[in-house]
């Protein structure tokens, strides 16, 4: 049996997903994050040294990464949810599972740190320089790469209606948290009118809400 051990508001959402859409057996194990600091607890410690989510455990296997676990998950059911093998859509597919971390999540992450800096605590004395760094490195490079980011996305749908091609695949999964985020708190809106429709049909999924049910509320952090 599968157990996902699952950190709240957080990636391990999708893994709940894809096995949703896969049909395979699970159990979610859940965890808290710290409610002053928003880390995971130590407890994920024991089940991978970096104490992170997500990961699962499958018997004597654990399996950490989003991308890793999904190319297990889809391996153990067969292939499904991977276009075939030398296709034009399987090479789609390989670039938006790695891109999903790789390139989409990188500017969010930097955007959900100095938004944190532009509202810290600081001395009144100091708070004008550290509000102007922040701002100038959010006008300068992380809000440029955000919108050059969603207009790249925007474009790959516009000859396809998933990711991958004219089928959902496990891609489409990976992509939905940082869809999700940006959508939340990074400028995901009425510009990108297919990156909105796309969220509208996975949110209508019905594996989409069974694994809602399975982890518990769920929300982007940030």
């Amino acid at each position: 049996m599968i157990t996902v051990h699952h950190l709240e508001n957080s990636r391990s959402q999708r893994v709940l997903w894809l096995l949703e859409e896969l049909g395979l057996p699970y159990a979610v194990k859940r965890y808290a994050r710290d409610p002053a600091t928003l880390l995971a607890p130590p407890e994920l410690k024991a089940v991978h040294p970096l104490g992170k989510s997500p990961v699962i455990s499958d018997g004597a296997v654990t399996v950490a990464e989003t991308g890793a676990i999904v190319e297990y998950l889809v391996d153990l059911a067969g292939g499904a949810l991977r276009p075939a093998a030398g296709t034009a859509e399987q090479r789609r597919f390989v670039y938006w599972l790695h891109f999903a971390e790789g390139s989409a999540m990188p500017p969010l992450l930097m955007k959900l740190v100095f938004d944190q800096i532009r509202h810290a605590r600081v001395p009144f004395f100091i708070k004008p320089v550290v509000r102007g760094i922040a701002d100038k490195v959010m006008s300068s490079f992380v809000q440029p790469n955000l919108t050059a980011q969603l207009q790249f996305m925007e474009d790959e749908l516009k000859d396809r209606p998933w990711f991958a091609g004219a089928a959902f695949s496990a891609a489409d999964v990976m992509m939905s948290f940082p869809l999700e985020a940006a959508a939340a708190r990074a400028g995901l809106d009425d510009r990108f009118p297919r990156l909105l429709d796309w969220l509208e049909r996975i949110h209508a999924r019905a594996a989409y809400h069974r694994a809602l049910q399975a982890g518990g509320p769920y929300r982007i952090i940030g």
